[in-house]
């Protein structure tokens, strides 16, 4: 009975609605927390003139049906809310013409808003309701449209124009054409809205009948439209997918799930601090979150925002912006909101790839990541485009700081840092590392929608991974990723079985999909005929599969394509002819065979040509048998376009054949995209993996160029017996991080810590400097990679913990100091014996005495703890407090005097420095020395008032080393390793011997004459189309040979192999040339023998395309130790 009651409320006038919630909320199922009143009178839209008032259309609604149930109500209220933010003046007039008594917000006493049965309204009605929350755009003829709540967000987000401008007495109604769709779901994604595509069923209909319609797919922020995928051409951009977040608290801690409905998986870290949880909430974009109740209540049913009430890190996180509570048990019901939300079955499954906290470091806090650069930040040197060259972007970039942010286990920074190690040490070429995001595959290939493009890359994936299991230096590299790779996916796959399944995937792959090699997909071309009309007509499917999968299809393309070609030459020939014979050079009649284009056909086109005024003429039988053109919707196209019966029905027979044959490619496509389904998981490992390999080959070659090397890691003995385990850290060379050594401009600092450092110094000393360095080598050494100083031992600390600067935060009501103190009471209470925490001048923000003695009682607390660590501080009555400690020592960054001033040497010294230098920092950055002036004679005033000493670390001054055919073409990027032609083997093996040969003589000469000290080995490396030169060659002097697709050689020299190389293939035509190169002892042998290949090998029957460089002679002969030459 309350039902009834309650849609009679709905369907009446608005001042019911309230007591309508009220009675349905009295009977539903508890929900997460909805405002008391749906509709209140102070946002109810006022009756209007245009629309006769809300009652007509109350009185409209009854007689039609009802539309909104009980379970639509919190997804009206929504949308409400949504329409309360607009801002347009067009978009927000829309809205005035909403009412909220339906999913839609449709006002049916307005022109065209019946929701009577059979509309295209109650359609979209009944698919709304289905995915109440998304927008819903409906395919009508050429147009995508939108109506109600769905228009107005079009108009808002997308820039679109409502239809019919901004007349009052219509429904809200946008819309976008056909070739605009991606642009439009690319504004309303990023916008952070969901949308569900509604298709037409294409092919002929009855009169009057409607079309039927279906949905064909959703675009979700991070997930993409993919429908209609595997039929073009061209690629989809895939951005990160963005997860479904849930936070919730328990006795362990924060919790944070994470769910993607892309990759059906989910993970739920536990343990967490505050911190860290917002870390990860800024450095992810998420589709939704989800706040569990445990967060708003304890035990005591008391307000828990954050550890210590409502203002804490977490809330100041989320306040602001759009959430919802949940309860129940965290990580189910969050699964069920993301089923609900993606409409998804109830059975889905979703994969745990949670990985545990056990053995791995905390992950880094937002201060730490921010205050080094991992997490951008303006003014802040990047320690992620230190870490990767500037060309290594995307998906290696993704992985390398997704590593930095939550460092790994021991074990699996030993594996990174040996794979590191062999990287580092290769001779061989190395692949290209296709790199295929993870989400992409696994939503194409569930689509049924991956296309020939991708295939090929999937198979370059695939290749590349057996290339380096056949070779031996990379597989051991191979075998070391691994485990990175396991972890990364959640996926433990062995090495044996990996290889089994690349092989044959890559295989039927192969045996489906054209790799571009193959010679019997011409496309069709007969004289008299356009070239364009077949291009046009069978560019679209030939080129994607194996012809004899589709044979008797193809076949019979090219049989209806010769017929078509036949009635052309029969029934227009003869008429071009006679035109032909008769025209006159001022301008008489003209005749000629020609593809229209926008009517896919082929036609004869007569400029001032009339049929019956050519009777009893050669060609008369042909001329009485043309007719006007018509096109699809028989219109005739125009006065000069003409056919017959016997070219029309040869057309219709070619379009039909071709139609066939493309849905025959697609089918074979979408049956290979359901075969491999069962081998997502291989695929996804398999991508991972070489993502992985790419990111820590560009770091090898980046760090290597930037002078840094591999540490030492172990694990810290306070929490192990192993022999190798450690409880100091030894930096040995260290410099900062966004400088480079090799350049000279970087001072090298030797940090030997076994204890926590109180660190003082000069303004401008290099404190700050130091604290950075130090936390940055010490997070590059327990994530496996390289490291910048010449030598290192880190112990593989459970968290780093770097505090610096601290700025007010007037939002959340707090002072600087308030500030510094809830991050430093952070660091402290998270600090073990095996942190490292570092803390840039410690209490700046209050008044010196009781600054000075908190940071004295935080220093104890810390030195108690024994952990390591660096506080640097300009509060020097620390010195002077009795403090019990026995785990400290006493650093300074060093000054020395020259000329009378006091100068900072920015190298770490042992004692205490109380010169601040604030005097003269202030001069320098333009303080009038008026004011300078009257701060040093107060200084003196209260120096002597206090009758206080200042002690002074000098340092002596230190001297510093600076030191066509037819075929469908393919896309370069896709082709595969298998189409290199195998015509160039033998010149390259030519090549190479001769280039061999030479230089073993010129460098057995140079011997001879001690021109150099020791005699080298000359190894020839070839690297073919698709390769790199390995990390090793960085920083050290080649001689290379370019092999062209013309057979003609380029000869050249460089210091930058890598570098090189690409920008030679960056070069069109150049992308599959072969290079030789040979590793020679210094730049000034390499000059040599570049001018000696250039000269000789032309002698030996090779053409070459820079003989010039060879006049240049008379290059400087330095001598080179067998030791530089190793150490390059």
């Amino acid at each position: 009975m309350h039902r009834v009651l309650v849609s009679s409320l709905v369907a009446a006038t608005p001042r019911w609605l309230p007591l309508a919630d009220s009675i349905l909320r009295r009977h539903r199922p508890r929900r997460s927390p909805l405002p008391m009143l749906l509709f209140d009178r102070g946002t109810w839209s006022k009756p209007r003139k245009v629309s006769r008032g809300i009652s007509m259309a109350s009185r409209k609604a009854n007689k039609q049906g009802e539309y909104c149930d009980e379970g639509m109500l919190s997804h009206i209220l929504w949308w409400k809310e949504k329409m309360e933010r607009c801002r347009k003046p067009s978009s927000v007039q829309l809205t005035q013409r909403l009412v909220y008594s339906n999913i839609l917000g449709l006002d049916t006493a307005l022109r065209n808003g019946s929701l009577k049965d059979g509309t295209l309204n109650m359609e979209i009605l009944q698919f709304k309701s289905k995915f109440p929350r998304e927008v819903l755009l409906c395919r009508v003829g050429d147009f995508y449209e939108a109506i109600g709540f769905d228009a107005c967000i079009l108009v808002e987000h997308a820039g679109l124009n409502p239809f019919g401008g901004l007349r009052s007495d219509s429904i809200p109604k946008a819309g976008c054409p056909v070739v605009n769709l991606r642009q439009t779901l690319d504004d309303l994604t990023r916008c952070g809205y969901s949308v569900c595509i509604v298709e037409e069923i294409q092919g002929p209909t009855q009169a009057r009948a409607r079309k039927g319609r279906f949905i064909s797919g959703h675009a979700h922020p991070g997930s993409p439209y993919v429908f209609g995928l595997a039929e073009v051409d061209h690629d989809v951009e895939f951005p990160d997918p963005m997860p479904v977040v849930g936070i919730s608290h328990s006795a362990k801690g924060y919790c944070l799930i994470s769910i993607l409905e892309t990759m059906k998986t989910y993970s739920a870290e536990e343990g967490l601090t505050e911190e860290a949880v917002v870390t990860k909430l800024r450095i992810c974009r998420y589709h939704h979150l989800y706040l569990h109740t445990s967060l708003r209540n304890n035990s005591s049913g008391t307000s828990r925002w954050g550890e210590f009430g409502e203002g804490g890190l977490l809330w100041g996180e989320c306040n602001g912006k759009s959430f919802e509570w949940f309860d129940g048990s965290p990580t189910e019901e969050l699964l069920c909101k993301v089923r609900e939300i993606y409409g998804l079955d109830e059975k889905t499954v979703f994969r745990n790839v949670t990985v545990s906290l056990e053995g791995r470091p905390q992950p880094l806090y937002l201060g730490t990541a921010t205050q080094i650069g991992v997490v951008p930040t303006e003014g802040i040197p990047s320690l992620l485009k230190m870490v990767l060259p500037s060309n290594c972007g995307g998906l290696p970039s993704m992985y390398v700081r997704d590593l930095l942010l939550n460092p790994p286990s021991f074990g699996v920074a030993a594996a990174i840092q040996e794979a590191c190690r062999l990287m580092g040490s290769i001779t061989c070429s190395i692949p290209e590392f296709t790199c295929i995001p993870a989400a992409k595959l696994v939503k194409l290939l569930e689509s049924k929608e991956v296309n020939h493009i991708e295939f090929c890359r999937i198979k370059n994936v695939l290749d590349e991974i057996m290339l380096m299991s056949s070779n031996a230096e990379l597989s051991a590299i191979l075998d070391k990723l691994l485990v990175p790779a396991s972890v990364a996916t959640g996926l433990n796959v062995e090495a044996d079985m990996l290889m089994n399944e690349c092989s044959f995937i890559s295989q039927r792959i192969a045996e489906v999909i054209s790799l571009g090699v193959e010679s019997d997909q011409a496309i069709t071309s007969f004289e008299y005929m356009p070239k364009e009309f077949f291009n046009d007509m069978e560019t679209s499917w030939k080129g994607r599969v194996k012809r004899i999968h589709a044979e008797e299809e193809f076949a019979n393309v090219d049989r209806a394509a010769e017929a078509l070609s036949t009635a052309v030459i029969e029934d227009f020939m003869p008429i071009i002819s006679r035109v032909k014979s008769v025209m006159s050079s001022n301008g008489g009649s003209k005749g000629e065979i020609c593809y229209a284009k926008e009517h896919e056909a082929v036609w004869f086109k007569g400029k001032r040509f009339t049929p019956n005024v050519w009777a009893n003429t050669p060609g008369e039988q042909q001329i009485k048998q043309l007719k006007p053109a018509i096109d699809s919707k028989g219109r005739k196209v125009g006065e000069e376009w003409f056919t017959t019966v016997k070219v029309e029905n040869a057309l219709n027979r070619y379009h039909e054949a071709c139609d066939n044959a493309k849905n025959k490619v697609l089918e074979l496509l979408r049956g290979l995209s359901s075969e491999l389904q069962d081998k997502i998981n291989i695929l996804v490992f398999c991508s991972t993996l070489l993502v992985i390999a790419k990111a820590l080959f560009g770091h090898v070659s980046e760090a290597r160029r930037r002078g840094w090397m591999l540490p030492t890691i172990s694990p810290l003995s306070k929490d192990c017996f192993l022999e190798e385990s450690s409880s100091e850290m030894e930096l040995v060379g260290l410099f900062p991080y966004w400088l480079d050594v090799n350049q000279g401009n970087a001072i090298l600092n030797d940090v030997h810590m076994h204890s926590l450092f109180v660190l003082t110094g000069p303004n401008g000393g290099g404190k700050s400097s130091m604290l950075r360095s130090v936390c940055a080598a010490a997070l590059l050494g327990i994530c496996g990679l390289m490291v910048p100083s010449a030598s290192a031992v880190i112990p593989h600390f459970d968290s780093i913990m770097l505090h610096m600067k601290a700025y007010d935060s007037p939002a959340d009501g707090k002072s600087s100091f308030q500030i510094e103190m809830s991050e430093i009471r952070a660091l402290v209470s998270r600090a073990t014996a095996r942190s490292l925490v570092l803390i840039d001048e410690i209490c700046r923000g209050t008044e010196t005495a009781k600054g000075t003695c908190i940071a004295g009682s935080i220093i104890e607390r810390l030195d108690t703890v024994g952990c390591l660590g660096i506080i640097s501080t300009h509060l020097h009555g620390i010195f002077d407090l009795p403090l019990s400690l026995s785990n400290t020592e006493f650093k300074a960054m060093g000054t020395e005097v020259i000329d009378g001033c006091i100068n900072p040497t920015w190298r770490l010294m042992d004692g205490i420095c109380r010169e601040s230098l604030a005097f003269q920092t202030a001069r320098r950055e333009g303080m009038p020395d008026l004011i300078i002036g009257r701060a040093e004679e107060l200084y003196l005033i209260m120096s002597a008032n206090n009758k206080q000493t200042t002690s002074m670390v000098h340092n002596e001054p230190s001297n510093v080393c600076t030191t066509v055919n037819g075929l469908v073409d393919k896309p370069d990027s896709i082709r595969n390793r298998l189409e290199v032609p195998r015509a160039f083997e033998p010149l390259r093996r030519e090549v190479e011997s001769t280039v061999t040969m030479i230089c073993k003589k010129k460098l057995l000469d140079l011997y001879n004459k001690r021109s150099i000290t020791d005699l080298v080995d000359v190894v020839c490396v070839a690297v073919g189309a698709r390769e790199q030169p390995p990390p090793s060659t960085v920083g050290r002097s080649s001689i290379y040979v370019i092999i062209r697709s013309d057979s003609k050689l380029y000869v050249g020299q460089t210091d930058d192999l890598v570098g090189r190389l690409h920008a030679h293939r960056s070069k069109e035509g150049m992308q599959d040339a072969t290079i030789l190169y040979i590793v020679v002892p210094g730049k000034s042998v390499a000059c040599q023998l570049e001018t000696l290949l250039i000269n000789q090998l032309p002698l030996k029957g090779f053409k070459l395309i820079n003989k010039a460089d060879g006049k240049h002679r008379n290059f400087g002969i330095s001598r080179i130790s067998g030791e530089a030459i190793a150490t390059h």
